[in-house]
């Protein structure tokens, strides 16, 4: 046991933040299992070939991925001293492969030199002291919509990623854009382990049991492991045939077949060219594509950092992060590091908040997790041993939590609660964060605006908003500008 006033104890502030020792390795292993599919999903979105036909490669993204997480958390925990984990971020690596690859002459170095561009970009917006001006800006009541908004969002994605509801297929008598199971009806075993998981972590949450959040994913595991071997269900979706509603929605959790352990490729690293997208596309494009990329990692991080601050209860009396900046250093960081190693932007995770529901509040829970991440690099066949099935469970349980602080919310003043409301439910209903954030942001300055309040509005503010406007409207721009 660690002992309080010790060297770790000390330097991490383990006491002084009401943690200790077994509830941060505990945070840790449940941040990191609830995360480690991104060394599985990374490379299948960054697995399209570029305009010259080249590909990055499933292992080498799979490598790189891990690597880049492991080195980022541990800087986070051991620097910044936050439970906060970082990873390849969704969203960001979608929009990469999805819409930016497809401009013609782009290749993968020069697609990710612009991730390494806006990702600098931020570290001087940190460094300047903007971006933390930006975060200490926002109204209180919104900043608690932040972490409802994502509290209903990581309840959505373990809804979701365990099948339990499903999105319905685009007929012409649908009525409803998502529903429950399949066609309104619950199917397949990884359904019933998401049920059993999560039926035994509110169980074991409600009694107050030490380790809960984890006994619930690693329980869910064993049976998701027997069930496979038994029942043989395989994967939801199999290239070359029909998809299997009934199977797993991405990690089939079975043992290994073959070595357990290999050598990482890491030859990615480095593989970028910084200006090669401006040559391709013009200065023009190139800087538009790298402010919406800036502005989703900006702002993603934001609301993410607040949430899950709020819930590990480690923001002070005004409602803001102590030492924020490293936080948000290494945030920045994290998208220069994404783009020099061919693996997309990293950003802070809302998965942290299954550490930190497990009681993780230092960054001692952090470097537990980069760690596993470093070790993942040489045991990627084990990283598909769990599912999202079984992590599912954590990530609503841990939704309730943050969506518990809805009540702080000032619902009388409707220049805020108007804000606040679209906030929270833009995020989940367009799975993104930043479009949440930028809703309420612009019509936190709009209503205040036409209430004749404009100036109780922080200048910043104003900014935040234009920048949003812009943001969203990026579309007709590019076609105003025949790009």
């Amino acid at each position: 046991m660690l002992k309080t006033g010790s060297v770790l104890d000390r330097y991490f502030d383990i006491t002084q933040r009401g943690s200790t020792f077994s509830r941060e390795i505990r945070g840790g292993l449940a941040t990191f299992f609830a995360m480690s599919y991104i060394v599985v999903l990374n490379p299948l979105i960054l697995a399209g070939a570029d305009s010259s036909g080249a590909e990055l490669g499933f292992e080498r993204v799979a490598a790189v991925t891990a690597l880049v997480a492991g080195i980022l958390t541990i800087v986070m925990g051991a620097w910044a001293k936050y439970p906060f984990a970082l990873a390849t971020g969704l969203g960001v690596n979608a929009f990469v492969a999805i819409t930016v690859a497809t401009n013609p002459g782009l290749t993968w170095p020069d697609i990710m030199g612009l991730v390494m561009l806006a990702g600098l970009t931020m570290l001087v917006l940190v460094l300047t002291g903007f971006r933390t001006a930006v975060f200490n800006a926002v109204p209180e009541s919104l900043k608690t919509a932040i972490v409802v908004g994502i509290g209903l969002f990581i309840a959505l994605i373990g809804l979701v990623n365990a099948g339990f509801v499903r999105r319905v297929p685009d007929v012409a008598n649908t009525t409803v854009p998502v529903g429950l199971g399949f066609g309104g009806v619950l199917i397949g075993w990884p359904t019933l382990v998401f049920v059993f998981g999560l039926i035994l972590t509110i169980a074991l949450v409600v009694r107050r049991v030490r380790g809960g959040i984890l006994i619930g994913v690693l329980a869910a595991t064993v049976l998701a492991v027997v069930l496979e071997a038994v029942f043989d269900v395989g994967p939801s979706v199999t290239p070359g045939q029909d998809p299997n509603p009934a199977g797993w929605s991405l990690v089939v959790p079975e043992l290994p077949s073959g070595t357990w352990v290999g050598v990482p490729d890491l030859t990615l690293i480095g593989n970028v060219s910084l200006f090669g997208a401006f040559g391709h596309l013009g200065g023009t494009a190139a800087l538009l594509l790298t402010f919406t990329i800036l502005l989703s990692i900006f702002f993603d991080a934001m609301g993410t950092m607040v949430g899950l601050a709020n819930e590990a209860k480690l923001v002070d009396e005004k409602g803001n992060i102590p030492g924020v900046d490293r936080v948000l250093i290494v945030d920045a960081l994290g998208a220069v590091a994404g783009g020099a190693g061919s693996v997309s932007s990293n950003q802070i995770y809302v998965e942290s908040g299954a550490g930190i529901g497990e009681g993780a509040r230092t960054g001692l829970a952090n470097v537990v997790t980069g760690l596993l991440f470093l070790l993942a690099m040489f045991l990627t066949p084990l990283i598909s041993l769990v599912p999202f099935e079984a992590v599912a469970p954590a990530l609503v349980v841990v939704g309730f939590m943050m969506v518990a602080q809805v009540g702080r919310i000032d619902f009388d003043d409707w220049g805020i609660a108007i804000p606040a409301f679209l906030t929270f439910t833009l995020m989940p209903f367009t799975y993104s964060i930043a479009n949440g954030l930028g809703a309420g942001f612009i019509a936190f300055v709009l209503i205040r605006a036409i209430q004749g309040r404009g100036r109780e509005v922080h200048p910043l503010m104003w900014v935040v908003a234009a920048a949003f406007v812009v943001f969203f409207g990026i579309g007709p721009i590019e076609e105003l500008l025949g790009i």
